[in-house]
């Protein structure tokens, strides 16, 4: 065979460090973007594996060195079906991942409450795991130990509410502020053109996914819905007795409520609410997350609409990206993109079906 038509070998690691003329050592420091490479030479490497056309095997690589992948969820422990399936779905991916070299575990922390996730984060040993995927608040504590973590060469993954002040990695989630104007279009496209007014129930004011949507919610009422007046935000702690104590109160105070949007995790509370009083007859409800509870719910008319994510999408997404972080490889952002789906009484999927259409 003519040298001229000879297939060239694939470059690697040692045609690197001969090119940029350094070490293996440092090579290795690069491609895993570790410290203590000096600015100049990080970009001499890098302009060498330009050169080459170096294209790095990461999962033999890792094999080679009999590397495993550690990550941590970090979880609010209020009981809700929501917080339930992503738990379960956390549990279900790790056993299959166990073949994959990936080990995936759970914590759960007090829900909003940054103290104990502050806390929570202090005892990740930045040895010993890769990547954590936090769904908490977003305080001045909780973006100061996200720094220490990231500082420390730990990935950092906001799940669900995000924490974009902070240095975290990436975001997981559905866009709120859109959900929330969906809720609004739906809410309001129901009760077209009757008049009254719309109680809305959240978990916390200082969750960030609760005030983006009802940041979203309130554009699209003052725009396209004006004849409805929005009230002041229900704050139920996604406890569901604490929601149940709290409505009759609100609705004797506004008795032309025509129509409710459960922002958060309230609807168990909610729908109690419904069956001991008797006053179903009137409001819309827009909700959120399609679970069991939800699903039966929407079956009976309790509940008109629900705005949903798939948690085991979220699960794998979060899961991706930390993988793809640690090994300093790109993010197939379509692929994880996180839809919002709405689900009313006519198109619920079959029970258990419930599934995202992209691997």
């Amino acid at each position: 065979m003519s040298p001229n038509l000879m297939t060239p070998e694939t470059p690697t690691i040692n045609d690197i460090a001969r090119v940029a003329e350094v070490s293996l050592a440092t090579v290795d420091r690069v491609l895993n973007a570790r410290p203590g490479v000096r600015e100049k030479t990080v970009e001499k490497v890098n302009q060498a594996i330009a050169e080459l056309g170096y294209v790095r095997d990461t999962a033999a690589a890792n094999l080679a060195r009999g590397r495993v992948y550690n990550f941590v969820f970090i979880l609010p422990s209020n009981k809700n079906e929501f917080l339930h399936s992503l738990e379960a779905q956390t549990e279900q991916l790790a056993q299959s991942l166990r073949r994959e070299r990936t080990r995936v575990s759970v914590v759960r922390v007090a829900g909003f409450d940054p103290v104990a996730l502050t806390d929570e984060l202090k005892k990740i040993d930045a040895l010993n795991v890769d990547g954590v995927a936090i769904f908490g608040p977003e305080t001045s504590s909780v973006r100061d130990s996200i720094a220490h973590l990231k500082a420390n060469g730990v990935t950092v993954v906001s799940l669900v509410a995000d924490i974009p002040s902070s240095d975290r990695d990436h975001y997981v989630g559905v866009d709120n502020i859109a959900a929330g104007r969906t809720a609004a279009q739906l809410l309001g496209r129901f009760l077209a053109p009757r008049q009254g007014k719309i109680l809305v129930l959240t978990g916390s004011m200082l969750a960030r996914d609760h005030l983006e949507r009802r940041l979203g919610f309130d554009e699209i009422m003052a725009r396209d819905f004006p004849q409805l007046e929005v009230l002041a935000s229900l704050e139920g702690r996604d406890d569901p007795d604490l929601i149940e104590r709290l409505l009759p109160r609100a609705l004797s105070d506004h008795s032309d409520v025509i129509g409710i949007y459960s922002s958060a995790a309230g609807n168990e509370g909610l729908l109690r609410f419904f069956k001991s009083s008797g006053v179903r007859e009137n409001p819309v409800v827009i909700a959120h997350e399609l679970t069991p509870l939800s699903r039966r719910a929407l079956s009976d008319g309790m509940i008109d609409a629900v705005i949903s994510q798939d948690s085991g999408h979220l699960v794998r997404s979060a899961v991706r990206v930390m993988r793809a972080k640690v090994d300093n490889s790109p993010i197939n952002t379509a692929q994880e993109r996180i839809r919002i789906d709405v689900y009313i009484r006519e198109n619920m999927p079959p029970d258990g079906e419930i599934q995202e259409n992209q691997t």
